[in-house]
């Protein structure tokens, strides 16, 4: 198993759900990827559950409190950003344009972090690790492999996260109104074209490796989801830097789920004979992507 034994700066170490039915949250993911449920306390009749694969850490499910109900905020993933300091991150953030929507603050022993909004409106966050890195595991199935920006500007969204976290934004070569996001040489996401998500408010879209997409379809279906567009094959296209995997054989993304929300065209990933399948997951419809075979 590829561990992760390291704190990589720039690179996407954390995907949390908070969902307004955590158990059944807990039971549907646990069932599609193989997850077991670790249960830490976090307060009076409060339990934050740690996604575990072999005894690895690779997610999380909490549950929306009264206050961000309240205010309005939906079942949602989010999506973690490496720095080195929080503090010092969300100061540059804010300079170059970020709405700082929670302030750095530290998180028991395990580390600190702050909660962010790009200029178009998409939300993340950046994790400074003390005792916990993160993500622990990647490149297996169940963990995270890719991560999409949806924009309303996408020169915009270049300018900002290239002066934020330093990442390198690289054209395509087939597809290149697809900009791919590359932190110390490594692709680890992109930025589609603005008209790709349809209309879709600016989010970070989260892709999740899975072994075969068939079965895990059926899983998907017998949990409760929803294909809402099909996947479709795409020729191969290699990718556009020395000792980077080339993509491959693919599909596009087959959305799933209650929402009308449609994917991106002209993706491009690695591997071979890949295929990708965007999901609402559980019945609070947050929204994740599926990279297989």
């Amino acid at each position: 198993m590829p561990q992760i034994d390291e704190f990589r700066i720039g690179t996407f170490c954390w995907a949390e759900l908070s969902t307004n039915d955590q158990p059944g949250a807990k039971a549907f993911y646990s069932k599609i990827f193989g997850w077991t449920p670790v249960e830490l306390p976090i307060g009076p009749d409060q339990v934050y559950t740690m996604f575990q694969l072999e005894q690895c850490e690779v997610g999380a499910v909490c549950t929306l409190s009264y206050d961000q109900r309240e205010h309005g905020v939906v079942p949602h993933w989010m999506l973690y950003v490496a720095v080195e300091n929080a503090d010092a991150t969300t100061a540059k953030a804010k300079s170059v344009g970020a709405r700082i929507l929670a302030k750095p603050f530290d998180v028991f022993d395990a580390g600190r972090m702050a909660v962010l909004q790009d200029p178009s409106g998409a939300i993340f966050s950046i994790w400074q690790a003390k005792t916990s890195l993160g993500i622990r595991l990647t490149g297996v199935p169940g963990t995270l492999c890719w991560a999409d920006l949806a924009t309303s500007d996408q020169a915009a969204a270049e300018v900002f996260y290239r002066s934020l976290f330093g990442w390198e934004l690289t054209p395509g070569e087939v597809h290149t109104g697809y900009l791919h996001i590359v932190n110390s040489g490594e692709f680890i996401g992109g930025i589609p074209p603005v008209n790709a998500f349809h209309g879709a408010p600016p989010h970070w879209l989260l892709y999740f490796l899975v072994a075969q997409l068939g079965p895990t379809l059926e899983q998907l279906k017998q949990g409760g989801g929803t294909v809402v567009v099909p996947a479709t094959e795409r020729p191969p296209v290699r990718g556009n830097k020395k000792g980077v995997r080339h993509f491959g054989r693919a599909r596009l993304p087959c959305v799933v789920g209650r929402s009308a929300a449609t994917a991106a065209n002209g993706h491009e990933k690695r591997g071979t004979n890949r295929r990708l399948t965007q999901m609402y997951a559980d019945s609070s419809d947050p929204q994740i992507t599926f990279w297989g075979r």
